[in-house]
């Protein structure tokens, strides 16, 4: 006997229309099986018209709209600069939708905090979507390693040249980036890994390198410790991700991964999970705001040090 899902589609709104939402975040909702994409809301008319229509859907603007969107919605994903994500990722749970963040969540403790506050609040739930966790080949990876004892040391780069002489990247243009560099960029990427594996950080000292780079020194609760270099600055030659780890089995060494739609799609699956069960997914908004506290603590000693 064939048995038939007759689980509604979750509803899912899309506030942003920039690169990330053009590229990644709303190919991937329209394409998966178990989402309804309800709605694209754009600053811009336009804009949202353009994304909306490309994929099926309704397109919203203005204060109205993101009433509108949140109304027509079980939950939303962010697509917006961090500190324009926090109050609207308020008002979508309080509006009693579960939420989609993008990391960091904000770039300010309080706004995180806010945020992390509100969903548990208005018992919504929440996913940020830090692209390493959701990645089938990376997520594999990170629990296998997260299983292991004995991890003595691990090293973390994640250098762009986002911002390198002659870079034509689209996400060249995001003011928050250029202001908060690689840190908040693609630091909650390098924790994201990081943490799960060898333990919450415990002590953490910070100094700046050329240009927006970021140095950390990292103490983890297992005795292990990390170091991390990230930046959005690098020349071309220089720009790469490697995270590895060292201890009493060896050294691992992260895999590369298929993409950043893919590993959304990962990251739409966990929503829905967390959703179905109440179970809380390990990247909430709760590891979000935890995030932020880290990055705004290196941020504080690099500049003081600098």
């Amino acid at each position: 006997m064939t048995t038939v899902d007759t689980t509604p589609p979750l509803r899912i709104g899309l506030l942003g229309t920039g690169p990330w939402a053009r590229n990644t975040q709303a190919p991937a909702l329209a394409a998966h099986p178990g989402v309804e994409l309800s709605g694209v809301w754009g600053r811009r008319a336009e804009a949202a018209d353009a994304l909306a229509t490309a994929h099926g859907t309704r397109a919203y603007t203005g204060e109205e709209g993101i009433d509108a969107l949140l109304e027509a919605s079980d939950a939303v994903a962010f697509a917006l600069p961090p500190d324009v994500q926090a109050p609207l990722a308020v008002r979508a749970a309080e509006a009693g939708c579960h939420l989609l963040m993008d990391k960091p969540v904000a770039t300010t403790v309080a706004g995180a905090r806010a945020v992390a506050e509100a969903a548990e609040k208005a018992s919504v739930a929440s996913v940020v979507f830090c692209t390493l966790r959701f990645a089938p080949e990376t997520s594999a990876w990170i629990a296998e390693q997260a299983a292991v004892d004995g991890w003595f040391t691990a090293r973390a780069q994640w250098l762009g040249s986002l911002y390198a002489a002659g870079s034509d990247s689209e996400y060249a243009d995001s003011p928050w980036r250029r202001d908060k560099g690689g840190l908040w960029d693609v630091g909650p990427h390098a924790l994201s890994v990081l943490i799960p594996v060898l333990g919450d950080v415990e002590h953490l000292t910070a100094a700046a390198g050329p240009a927006d780079t970021t140095h950390l020194i990292l103490r983890h609760t297992s005795g292990a410790s990390s170091t991390v270099t990230l930046g959005l600055s690098a020349p071309p030659g220089a720009a790469g991700v490697e995270i590895e780890v060292r201890g009493e089995r060896g050294t691992a060494s992260i895999p590369g991964w298929a993409g950043a739609e893919t590993a959304f799609r990962g990251a739409v699956d966990a929503l829905a999970e967390a959703v179905r069960t109440g179970v809380p997914h390990a990247c909430d908004a709760r590891f979000g705001l935890h995030l932020t506290e880290l990055l705004a603590a290196a941020e504080q000693q690099a500049q003081a040090a600098g």
